[in-house]
C-alpha cells in the first residue's frame, strides 16, 4: 500500500511540474493585457521613419496607442520572412489607418543579433517595418512574459492593450494567415 500511495506521489509531482512547463511556455501576454514600455536599437528597415540606424529608443512608445504588431523573434528563417512581407505591405497599405509594426530580435549574442538583423531586413526588403535587437537581447522585454522556448511570438495590439498573441516553438510554424487576419479584423 506504502509502495502505491508512493507511486502516486511521485507520478503527482511529475505530472505537476509537466503542467508548469506548460504554463511558463503560455505565459505571454494575453489579449486585454496593457503593452509595456521597452527599448531596443534600431538596426535597419524603416529607413523613412525618422530614427536612425543604431538609434536607441522605445518603439512601442514612438507608434503609442496606433494599432501595431510585434514580432519578437529568436529564429528569423521557416515563415517569418513571408511573415515581414505580409506586415511590410500592410503597413504601406494602412497609411490612413496608422497601423505599425516592428522586428525585435532576441537571443543571446547582442552583436550577432546585430548582424543577423541587418541581413534580415535586406532579405526581407522590409520598407515600412523596423528591425531591432532588444536592449534586454536574451529575454526580450520582461513584462511581455516571452516564453524562453518560443522561436518566434507575435503580439498584435490597438489601444495600448493585446488584442491577439501568439508563441511559436518554430519558425516554421508561424500562422501567417491567421496573424494577417487578425490585422485586418483589427483595423476594420
Amino acid at each position: 500500500m506504502t509502495r502505491l500511495i508512493m507511486s502516486v506521489a511521485v507520478l503527482g509531482m511529475m505530472f505537476g511540474s509537466v503542467v508548469s512547463a506548460a504554463d511558463t511556455a503560455t505565459e505571454c501576454l494575453k489579449s486585454g493585457d496593457a503593452i509595456g514600455a521597452f527599448y531596443v536599437t534600431k538596426v535597419a528597415g524603416a529607413e523613412d521613419d525618422g530614427v536612425e540606424n543604431g538609434q536607441e529608443l522605445c518603439y512601442r512608445c514612438k507608434y503609442g496607442k496606433r494599432p501595431m504588431v510585434m514580432v519578437f523573434a529568436r529564429d528569423t528563417g521557416g515563415k517569418v520572412d513571408q511573415l515581414v512581407k505580409e506586415l511590410d505591405s500592410a503597413v504601406g497599405a494602412n497609411k490612413e489607418a496608422q497601423l505599425k509594426s516592428f522586428v525585435t530580435l532576441i537571443g543571446e549574442d547582442a552583436s550577432a543579433l546585430k548582424e543577423n538583423a541587418a541581413k534580415f531586413a535586406k532579405a526581407s526588403g522590409a520598407k515600412n517595418v523596423p528591425v531591432v535587437v532588444a536592449q534586454d537581447n536574451v529575454t526580450g522585454p520582461t513584462s511581455y512574459k516571452i516564453a524562453k522556448d518560443a522561436a518566434v511570438t507575435i503580439i498584435v495590439a490597438n489601444e495600448s492593450e493585446v488584442i491577439a498573441s501568439h508563441s511559436f516553438d518554430k519558425a516554421e510554424k508561424v500562422d501567417v494567415a491567421a496573424v494577417m487576419g487578425e490585422v485586418k479584423k483589427m483595423l476594420n
